[in-house]
């Protein structure tokens, strides 16, 4: 599975977010708004954080931990 998240430069909410993702066991890589300018504007993104799992846009905001652990461990 390919985690990766779409943040600005400037997200505060990063740290959190990957301290959840870590928590759940779940590995991710890190890119930026500002240098993905194409995944942008073909996702309609307007904010921070976005999770992409296998190219695909499933989250648009910061999910609970809850959340993470209903998607990735069912």
């Amino acid at each position: 599975m390919d985690v990766q998240l779409l943040v600005t430069h400037t997200d505060p909410s990063l740290p959190g977010l990957k301290r959840n993702l870590e928590s759940v066991g779940i590995n991710y890589s890190v890119e930026y708004i500002e240098e993905n300018l194409d995944l942008v504007e073909s996702n309609h993104i307007r904010h921070s954080p976005n999770i992409f799992i296998d190219g695909s846009l499933i989250f648009r905001s910061q999910p609970t931990i809850a959340e993470l652990r209903t998607f990735f461990l069912g």
